[in-house]
């Protein structure tokens, strides 16, 4: 499935709800996807290997590509965003990053989304910048071994409170600065997000290498159309700026899902 030039994903933690999580894949590819992507599948940061391989086979049955993968993001329906930067939440993340190696071993997944964690009144936010940095840095060493990609996304404001990272310049900030030796990470281009936080979005697009893209018009996080962002535009923009990677289809459908794939023609 394809939309101004760009092969596009379904996200199957946002697309298809109607249906019960591993049925997800399957009718993705029904739709016409090839390609389908998801947060952390499982409640914990380390499942079992029988669950590891239900995932897999479920992927694998399906008959679609495994794009992009979330790493654990703590309690996420609970408000959590990452854990990257919590000192005391390491060994979590320590474990799902050799998880997340074996997945993409199995599935051939190469990106992989790092949430970075909110800011927390327990440690200063210099040390919680230390510890996210020495986590993004061991997770992309990790993923290095299967040709991965670490993906820093910013998220909105609104949504997630002490969220540090907001704009594709806090992201910038850190690749050019405590990370800037590390070749295998990247910001995450999510016109929901950014857009959002008031981004320039064909700005960030025109100049900014990138290697995810994800798609949800603001407000409301719907299909494009459904809000005011730019969104062809910013597609063709990353187009011209020479973006080659897939965009994924992230938003909330404002109706059943099949009907909200009406924008792509």
């Amino acid at each position: 499935m394809e939309y101004r030039g760009h092969e596009l994903s379904a996200n199957v933690s946002m697309l298809f709800t109607e249906l019960p999580y591993p049925e997800r894949f399957a009718a993705a590819a029904q739709a016409g996807f090839r390609v389908v992507e998801s947060w952390w599948p499982f409640a914990v940061p380390d499942p079992s290997t029988a669950e590891v391989d239900d995932f897999v086979r479920t992927v694998s049955a399906a008959g679609v590509s495994l794009g992009a993968l979330n790493f654990y993001g703590g309690d996420i329906p609970g408000g959590e965003r990452g854990v990257a930067s919590h000192p005391d939440r390491q060994e979590q993340l320590t474990a799902n990053v050799r998880v997340m190696v074996r997945i993409a071993e199995r599935t051939g997944c190469r990106l992989f989304n790092l949430l970075y964690g909110q800011l927390d009144d327990r440690w200063s936010r210099d040390e919680q910048e230390k510890t996210a940095t020495a986590a993004i840095g061991a997770a992309a060493s990790a993923v290095a071994t299967v040709d991965g990609t670490v993906l820093i996304e910013p998220l909105t404001k609104g949504l997630n409170g002490r969220y540090p990272l907001l704009t594709a310049d806090d992201v910038l900030r850190l690749l050019s600065g405590p990370l800037r030796d590390i070749d295998n990470l990247s910001l995450l281009f999510d016109t929901f997000h950014l857009g959002s936080n008031g981004v320039d979005l064909l700005a960030t697009a025109s100049t900014v290498p990138v290697a995810h893209v994800q798609l949800a018009d603001s407000p409301g996080r719907g299909e494009p159309g459904s809000g005011a962002l730019p969104i062809d535009a910013t597609l063709d923009a990353l187009k011209a700026a020479g973006y080659e990677g897939v965009v994924a289809c992230e938003y909330k459908p404002t109706t059943d899902t099949l009907e909200s794939l009406g924008w792509i023609s």
